[in-house]
């Protein structure tokens, strides 16, 4: 049997982000996946470690990997237009839903369900890991889009960084204080 799944799984690095800012340089969700999965990872070894959690960290790490590859049927909705509405979201909400359908069936099927656990994961506990990492990754484009001169980026700046600290997650907190002043850094700061 032939699978299209991965084939399309590696289309992500033609879908960009951020369609109706300027851009100093392109982010394509396979880049910010990555980022989104390597923060959710992080997340959870905080919650962990540091707050007495006992979350999956490699699993979410995977479900983060995941989470926009039904923008490689849709694209990329910008954010203002899927919560323009509430019948609009809903509709997205189908649209996405479908385009995991589609995806699901690329797969063949003596190992669609460890692909379906990734694609539709309804642990509440991972997604909201997952979404926070998700805006963690949004928060580091703005503030690399504003330390190369853009300003179209810092109310969106102001904006995520405010939803991350209202969704009053201790690891959140921990990545704000301790890891975000580094992308404020040159690489020579850095090291």
């Amino acid at each position: 049997m032939k699978s299209s799944f991965f084939a399309l799984m590696s289309r992500m690095k033609y879908i960009n982000r951020w369609g109706l800012m300027r851009n100093s340089r392109s982010e394509n969700i396979a880049e910010h996946s990555l980022d989104t999965a390597v923060i959710a990872h992080l997340l959870c070894v905080l919650r962990n470690k540091r707050f007495g959690g006992s979350i999956n960290a490699e699993h979410t790490a995977a479900v983060a990997m995941f989470h926009d590859t039904p923008e490689i049927i849709t694209g990329d909705l910008p954010t203002p237009v899927k919560y323009f509405s509430e019948k609009i979201s809903d509709a997205y909400k189908d649209v996405e839903s479908a385009a995991v359908d589609k995806l699901i069936s690329a797969v063949p099927s003596d190992i669609s369900d460890e692909y379906e656990k990734l694609l539709r994961c309804s642990d509440d506990e991972i997604l909201r890991i997952v979404k926070a990492a998700d805006k963690i990754s949004a928060l580091i484009k703005c503030i690399e889009e504003r330390k190369s001169g853009n300003n179209d980026f810092v109310a969106a700046e102001r904006q995520t960084l405010d939803s991350l600290k209202r969704m009053s997650l201790p690891e959140v907190d921990c990545f704000i204080d301790e890891f975000l002043p580094a992308y404020e850094l040159t690489l020579d700061e850095q090291a």
